[in-house]
């Protein structure tokens, strides 16, 4: 049992001093995911029920690869910055924490990545 009250308890530990970037990372991200998110609509609702030869030649325009991939980006690194706090708040084992902490920034890069290359696969295939 302690006796110290909780200021006592919290001093010299000092702040954590990401939280502010984080936040505004955060932030910055779900902005920009609006006008990508429109920017990305239209080409995609356009090349779905057609054949590879249209969608080449939709995403062979260098704007709409170039959306798409900012698009995929973005997404996946929101994704994985939401991901994390839900994780730091939730999972409570330290072990555990950092697996999740882990396999959360693995597995969202990797998906990330294959969008990206599935993309410029598909732009740059003659």
């Amino acid at each position: 049992m302690s006796y110290k009250t909780d200021r006592a308890r919290a001093v010299g530990l000092g702040a954590a001093k990401s939280g502010v970037g984080h936040w505004w990372s955060q932030r910055l991200t779900s902005v920009a995911l609006i006008p990508l998110t429109l920017l990305f609509i239209f080409p995609f609702v356009q090349s779905l029920g057609t054949d590879l030869e249209t969608v080449r030649e939709i995403y062979s325009h260098p704007f709409h690869a170039i959306v798409a991939i900012l698009f995929i980006a973005v997404t996946f690194h929101h994704n994985q910055q939401g991901l994390q706090v839900v994780i730091e708040d939730y999972v409570h084992g330290k072990a555990l924490r950092t697996l999740a902490l882990i396999a959360n920034v693995l597995l969202n890069a990797a998906l990330g990545l294959t969008g990206v290359f599935a993309v410029a696969k598909i732009a740059f295939t003659v």
